[in-house]
């Protein structure tokens, strides 16, 4: 353990001294109490927006069904093709293609989104399909009798993340008309609010430290928006004439570095050409140049002892880079990449979910039904629910917790609000 409170302080981090695995043990227990509480949703709404969004697939499919000329199956892969490529003659351009043609998968037909008027229909078609599908239709099957949710979470032995199973309430949408609806249908109790506590860019924050980029150190401790910072060193441009695709390109570039993203994947995410995202990359590092040591260190780490490990010692073995084949190796330096940072911000969650129901535990000994308590874990966010007189005082005693947890080299923050809803207190 010592080698790793060692390694930690000398990238400017303060850690409890504790492991990994003592970390899963700690967290277990907070789990089953975050499944037997779970979450309240509102049946009736639900019900409400499974009507509406059936109402708007048929007014969607009575659209393309005119614009292809003929009834077929908009949910059949190999009827799309033939309508879209046989029958309309859409570029193929670009497109994924397998023995049996061209793809029709979603990430495909948005590189040919503006191509003509049927596409888009199409993937709003097969969102609200996906929709009712998967959340509309079964969670209101799934709730107990008080009307409440309960998932069941796993620790996931590779990355040290938490996921959600049975149902699966970490795939919850949250941007969009309808994932800001479907989020509202998740409730407090009567007498109760939700709070979410959202770590505010943490995988980027701890590998600014993990690599000791100044740039990107002195970015974080200025507060300032790390991607139109970002956005500006690759471009050129001042902060102020930062655009929002500009913006949001950075972004992608952002994260995308902390998953070992190649010139390829950022092009793919970005919808531009190869070269262009090669040039993003290149810029990027030629400013980031603490990043781009730490990149060539993992990979090199890796193909050294054949594993990399989390600030906390969680330890992921790299087999394939013994491969002869070069995209497995290409895979395996990515996780390279991206399981220290990823893993360590994983580990910091999960130290605070144990402190977090430490302290509303030893604070608040009311009625179990009205007292605050842990409900939900998703990627970076936790939502708990409190008493309304209460709301206001817990939500800072969590923004606390989850801010202090751990000490880094840059500052942590927390993103807070509260609802009557999960939409709301988003």
């Amino acid at each position: 353990m010592n080698e790793f409170i060692k390694k930690a302080e000398g990238l400017g981090i303060k850690i409890p001294r504790i492991t990994a695995d003592k970390i899963n043990n700690a967290v277990k227990p907070v789990l089953r109490k975050m499944e037997k509480a779970g979450i309240r949703i509102d049946v009736a709404v639900f019900k409400k927006l499974e009507n509406a969004l059936s109402n708007d697939l048929e007014i969607l499919t009575k659209k393309i069904h005119k614009l292809a000329g003929h009834d077929f199956n908009i949910s059949s892969p190999s009827q799309m093709a033939v309508v879209l490529f046989e029958e309309l003659k859409l570029q193929t351009e670009g497109l994924k293609k397998s023995q049996s043609g061209f793809s029709t998968a979603a990430n495909e037909l948005k590189k040919i989104e503006d191509k003509h008027k049927i596409i888009p229909l199409i993937l709003e078609y097969r969102e609200i399909s996906k929709l009712i599908s998967t959340y509309l239709k079964p969670l209101p099957l799934l709730v107990d009798e008080n009307s409440r949710l309960h998932t069941t979470y796993g620790l996931e032995t590779s990355t040290g993340r938490i996921n959600s199973n049975e149902p699966n309430l970490q795939n919850i949408p949250i941007r969009g008309k309808y994932g800001e609806k479907i989020r509202g249908a998740f409730v407090a109790e009567k007498g109760m609010k939700l709070i979410s506590a959202d770590y505010s860019q943490i995988e980027l924050r701890v590998v600014a430290c993990l690599a000791q980029d100044e740039t990107m150190i002195r970015s974080f401790k200025n507060g300032e928006d790390i991607h139109a910072q970002t956005a500006a060193e690759i471009f050129g441009i001042k902060m102020n004439e930062v655009t929002p695709d500009q913006r949001r390109k950075a972004k992608a570039v952002n994260f995308g570095i902390v998953y070992g993203q190649t010139p390829y994947g950022l092009s793919q995410a970005l919808s531009i050409p190869i070269d262009e995202a090669a040039l993003y990359i290149k810029n990027y590092f030629s400013i980031h140049t603490g990043i781009a040591k730490y990149v060539n260190s993992m990979i090199d780490l890796g193909h050294e002892q054949g594993y990399v490990e989390t600030l906390f010692g969680t330890r992921r073995h790299l087999p394939n880079l013994k491969s002869h084949i070069r995209f497995m190796v290409e895979a395996d330096e990515r996780i390279a990449i991206n399981t220290p940072v990823q893993g360590t911000a994983a580990e910091i969650l999960k130290l605070a979910m144990v402190e977090l129901d430490k302290v509303l535990s030893t604070q608040y000994t009311v009625r179990s039904d009205r007292k605050p308590q842990l409900l939900l874990t998703v990627h970076d966010e936790l939502v708990v629910e409190a008493p309304v007189k209460q709301a206001k005082e817990v939500a800072e005693l969590v923004q606390e917790t989850m801010e202090n947890v751990v000490t880094l080299c840059v500052p942590i923050e927390v993103n807070i609000s509260m609802g009557n809803n999960w939409a709301e207190a988003k």
